[in-house]
């Protein structure tokens, strides 16, 4: 079964049109509405928690029969330009007001992080990278090879682009080849080993394509999405003392603060499906007291089942990155090349002010003193002279390693009972000393590109590659102690410089919370599909596999839902 494609075998002047017609109309949904203006009480065949990268094309191909609630807790990206244009990526991760569509969070293990509170979800905040995973992984995983595929090229359709190679990107290309980084696999989707050009959600006039387009599929007339809409936790009912418990409703809260219900109709095949992130997931099960009886109890949360791997194996792929400053002028751009290596790490690269300014604004906050959810202390940067100016003339470019996996696992638990709150999350980076090794190997890759023939234009011949990993050290993207030895040896540089890709997963992993078919274990009509349920994330940027599972989810559960319909014809 081949789960490849390289190009679309639509013609490109249809597609453009296809997209830009469904982008036109994407912001004046008639489904779309404020949760303020929900009814108290409503009534569904299926009940979808979060509007992100798997909600919205689960939502959109269950409504096409049947009646859907898709609940988002943050608000449209349309209208929004740091969401839609490239030039403007880093201003969201930047932004910490209560209403960004991106919600900070600082783990356990004193790196910075983010959710996304938006309909779209990750789509709208990240470097746009569209990947597919690999045949092994689909196979690993037990997807239906076909159906993969079918799914995916839903999502491509709409989404997915070429991006537009220019000098910088190219040389990061040239340099990974020189590197070692073979075979060239050109333009593709597909995950295989060597150097290829990925996909992207960006179209070529810059403008970012998300999660949230794939909803012009839906049935209009079948789909109710609510945005400000908070779930507090699922209902459960009981009709015995031996009988499971059955989801039947969600608690949420608009922007204004009031309360709502929305229960299934009434029908056995009717559920609701969780879809609110590697973190909000493992979050609302746990409030809605499906987790740990201990820690449920701890916090005075009834316990509807004891389901103790609820919030374990947490992971987050470590990222390590070293910017380069450049003497000539370059392109503003993100995530267009990958190096898969066979040692497990990915190469890739993104240049101009948009990563520059994230790091200056997190840079700034640590300047002033942050607080550390860790040890409470508080951390300030002093010696910033060599930091570079964060400006529209940013010269130079990020070069960076993502662990793949990884093999290293923490686990996630609720500080209260309110969904705003972030939950504690600890991520345990480098704990497996396999995870520190590829990070080391990585970074000598990046090395060996920037000191290509290829890449030669784009650096300083005087700044040796010690002094760049010094300078990267002056990059704050966590809160940890940093060491005099960090340049020097990169096992330290590792440790002291980890950052996140926002590729974080796990939670509600298959076969321990969710089984084949993403159903909780212990409860009926309940289902999570999202990152949560992934053990190892998928390609090497996972949101191409979180929107082809929602729509392979989606078909999936029409078609068990038409076969229990036949049985039951069949045998009355």
């Amino acid at each position: 079964m081949a789960f490849g494609h390289r190009r679309s075998l639509l013609p490109v002047f249809f597609l453009c049109c296809l997209r830009i017609c469904y982008t036109e109309h994407a912001s004046t949904y008639t489904f779309v509405k404020h949760a303020v203006q929900a009814p108290p009480v409503s009534y569904y065949d299926y009940i979808i928690v979060g509007g992100g990268t798997a909600g919205c094309p689960l939502a959109a191909t269950l409504s096409e029969k049947h009646s859907v609630l898709l609940l988002e807790r943050g608000g449209s990206p349309y209208g929004n330009r740091n969401i839609t244009e490239l030039a403007y990526f880093s201003q969201n991760l930047a932004d910490t007001s209560p209403a960004s569509p991106s919600q900070r969070f600082l783990s356990e293990d004193g790196v910075i992080n983010a959710r996304a509170r938006v309909l779209g979800g990750g789509s709208c905040l990240n470097a746009g990278f569209y990947t597919r995973a690999s045949p092994e992984y689909v196979r690993d995983v037990g997807w239906d090879g076909a159906l993969v595929n079918q799914s995916y090229q839903w999502v491509e359709k709409m989404v997915a682009f070429e991006p537009p190679m220019l000098q910088w990107q190219s040389a990061v290309r040239d340099g990974l080849l020189e590197a070692g980084i073979t075979p060239y696999n050109g333009f593709t989707y597909d995950h295989m080993y060597g150097t290829k050009i990925g996909g992207t959600i960006f179209d070529r006039d810059g403008h970012r394509h998300t999660a949230a387009d794939l909803l012009q599929y839906a049935n209009p007339d079948g789909l109710m999405v609510l945005l400000h809409a908070t779930v507090g936790r699922i209902l459960f009912r009981q009709t015995g003392g031996a009988a499971r418990p059955v989801a039947h409703g969600v608690v949420f809260h608009d922007a204004a603060g009031v309360r709502h219900r929305a229960y299934l109709n009434n029908g056995a095949k009717n559920e609701i499906v969780v879809c609110a992130g590697a973190v909000g997931s493992p979050q609302l099960l746990m409030l809605s007291g499906v987790g740990p009886r201990d820690h449920l109890e701890s916090l005075a949360i009834d316990v509807v089942v004891d389901q103790p791997m609820v919030g374990q194996s947490m992971s987050d792929n470590p990222m390590n990155a070293i910017f380069v400053p450049s003497p000539t002028p370059v392109e503003v751009s993100l995530i267009q090349v990958v190096g898969i290596t066979r040692f497990g790490s990915f190469i890739e690269g993104a240049s101009g002010s948009n990563f520059a300014s994230h790091y200056s604004q997190i840079t700034h906050e640590l300047r002033f003193g942050m607080f550390s959810a860790q040890t409470g202390q508080i951390f300030t940067i002093n010696d910033m002279n060599d930091l570079p100016a964060a400006s529209s003339s940013m010269r130079g470019g990020f070069i960076l390693e993502k662990i793949m996996g990884p093999l290293s696992t923490g686990h996630l638990d609720l500080k209260n009972k309110n969904p705003d709150d972030n939950p504690s999350v600890t991520f345990n980076y480098f704990k497996e000393p396999e995870d520190l090794q590829r990070c080391v190997k990585g970074i000598e890759t990046i090395e060996k590109v920037i000191q290509s023939k290829a890449f030669s234009r784009f650096r300083f011949q005087y700044i040796s590659t010690e002094e760049l990993l010094r300078m990267a050290l002056n990059f704050p993207m966590n809160l940890l102690p940093k060491h005099d030895n960090a340049s020097k040896s990169l096992e330290q540089f590792c440790k002291d410089t980890v950052m996140t890709i926002w590729h974080y997963h796990g939670g509600c992993q298959v076969g321990q919370v969710v089984d084949k078919d993403y159903k909780v274990v212990g409860v009926d009509a309940l289902r999570v599909v999202d990152g949560s349920t992934f053990n190892f994330s998928p390609g090497t940027n996972p949101q191409a596999t979180v929107m082809m599972l929602g729509r392979y989810m989606g078909i999936k559960i029409q078609t068990e839902r038409r076969e229990t319909d036949d049985e039951v014809r069949r045998k009355s």
